[in-house]
Parts: structure tokens; C-alpha cells; sequence
């Protein structure tokens, strides 16, 4: 059974667009592995500043996918975010 999500990521500031679209392509595959999750929509919100510094970036590139994921596959999603050098933080949340 698959529950509605939102994942938002920040992904580390490079000035080659195509490195940022590897790594929104990348979590989307994580998201979309063994075929657990779907995703629905992705809103690409641009570079913004970042309200502290974070591994010495000052500013980052927010992205924002909404998904329908098998709560099983959730601790393997969390654990690549967390260990993937080109996601500086992430929030995943369910909507009400």
C-alpha cells in the first residue's frame, strides 16, 4: 500500500545545470525503485540562499517531488539522501 508524500531536497550549488539534473534524476530513480514508489510531480524551485552555511555553501538548489511510496522502501530512500554528497538536506513528510 502506497501513501502520498513530499520530498523536499537541497541539492549542493554547481553552476553545470546537468549536475543538478543528475541528482534530482538520481533521487527520483531512488524514489522510484523495485517499483515501491511513483513519482507525481516535481517543482523545481531554483537556487535560493541558504539560511546558514552548509558544508561551506551559501546557496542551494531546492527541489521539491511529490510521490506515492511503499512505507517499506522509506528507510532505504532515507539512508541514500542522507549518504548521497550532492543532497546537502532533505525533508520528507506526509501531507495531510
Amino acid at each position: 500500500m502506497r501513501n502520498s508524500y513530499e520530498l523536499t531536497i537541497i541539492v549542493r550549488n554547481d553552476p553545470n545545470e546537468e549536475v543538478i539534473n543528475n541528482a534530482v534524476t538520481q533521487v527520483q530513480a531512488w524514489v522510484e525503485a523495485d517499483t515501491l514508489g511513483q513519482v507525481t510531480k516535481i517543482d523545481r524551485w531554483g537556487r535560493r540562499k541558504l539560511a546558514y552555511e552548509i558544508d561551506k555553501q551559501r546557496d542551494g538548489f531546492y527541489v521539491c517531488m511529490y510521490a506515492d511510496i511503499d512505507p517499506k522502501n522509506l528507510p532505504e530512500l532515507e539512508r541514500n539522501l542522507r549518504l548521497s554528497p550532492d543532497i546537502l538536506r532533505y525533508l520528507l513528510v506526509r501531507p495531510d
